[in-house]
């Protein structure tokens, strides 16, 4: 979670399902997105494991919302989001 209120949390399914279903992409297009954006230090980023939503994957966690079905597309829209509560687009 999250040490402030200035830090949004982001949490990447490593399980096997929803790696391979496109979160070893979605993990390196928020990685370049908060790079190219300079929101390395206000967005952290972690993984984890198996969360049993296999068949709705692949699966990201942001502020707590649990999300489904990600793909990058969807993800840039979200990121947009994240940037905006952040004073940053």
């Amino acid at each position: 979670m999250a040490d402030d209120n200035n830090t949004a949390d982001v949490v990447v399914c490593l399980g096997s399902s929803c790696f391979a279903r496109g979160n070893a992409q979605n993990l390196a297009a928020i990685e370049a997105y908060l790079l190219n954006h300079g929101m390395q230090n206000s967005i952290r980023v972690t993984g984890c494991l198996c969360q049993d939503e296999c068949k709705r994957g692949p699966n990201l966690i942001m502020r707590g919302q649990h999300l489904h079905e990600m793909n990058p597309a969807t993800l840039r829209e979200i990121l947009l989001t994240l940037g905006a509560g952040q004073g940053k687009s």
